[in-house]
């Protein structure tokens, strides 16, 4: 979450408010429809204390894409299912993803600071610097030999 408390009476996309008999009109299938997608796992609503089916606009609207795929596309159920799971498979990923692209922001700003941090505690003294002559002198080391005993 974003850290902020959250409304409990504050409605959103994923809240599940509508009833059988009203999701069914949204969603222009009717309520026996709307059961079945329900067994077969395609679209599964929230359930009440009395175990009654509560959508929400967000399953509203993934209801309508069923339909849209069976009828428009002829997709049957099991190829729909499977869809509907690639691409919750695929947001999933996507949200990793940007998780994933947040911690390494995070560390490379981190770094960036401890770096500069390192950068600030370096003494700025001067040091004298002489220059090297360059002479043509050849110098050749010859260790010396061990006397034997």
């Amino acid at each position: 979450m974003d850290g902020r408390r959250r409304n409990p009476y504050e409605l959103t996309h994923d809240t599940p408010v509508y009833v059988i008999s009203v999701a069914a009109q949204l969603s222009g299938l009717h309520p026996q429809t709307l059961r079945q997608y329900d067994r077969l796992g395609l679209v599964s609503p929230d359930r009440t204390a009395g175990r009654g089916r509560r959508y929400s606009a967000r399953d509203i609207e993934l209801l309508r894409q069923v339909q849209q795929l069976s009828q428009d596309e002829g997709i049957n159920l099991a190829g729909i299912k499977r869809i509907i799971e690639l691409e919750n498979q695929v947001a999933a990923l996507q949200a990793r993803v940007a998780e994933l692209e947040d911690a390494l922001d995070g560390a490379a700003a981190a770094m960036r600071q401890r770096e500069a941090a390192v950068h600030a505690s370096y003494r700025r003294d001067l040091v004298p610097y002489q220059e090297v002559q360059q002479t043509s002198a050849l110098v050749v080391w010859r260790p010396k030999r061990q006397q034997s005993d």
